[in-house]
């Protein structure tokens, strides 16, 4: 039911990937074997694209793993949502 209603979804300016199975649908086979061999790769998908972890409170122990998800990612993220939101379609 994805690709149907993605049909219907006109210009799509930004896609986040939440989560594995996001990744795994939205990606294929360009993920990489684990979620943080993804997440570390996030430039390679384009302006488009952003894979992210779940914001689970079970994946406290992950950000704390990998500040470098917050110094790095969460700025171009805010860059590329501000982007969406401000350019025309």
């Amino acid at each position: 039911w994805h690709q149907e209603l993605l049909q219907h979804l006109g210009a799509v300016r930004l896609t986040l990937l939440v989560g594995q199975y996001a990744q795994q649908f939205g990606l294929g086979d360009a993920r990489g074997p684990t979620l943080t061999d993804t997440l570390t790769r996030w430039q390679e998908y384009g302006p488009r694209v952003m894979p992210l972890p779940h914001p689970s409170p079970r994946n406290i122990a992950w950000f704390k793993r990998n500040p470098w998800f917050e110094a790095d990612v969460l700025p171009a993220l805010r860059a590329r949502v501000s982007m969406a939101l401000t350019s025309p379609a």
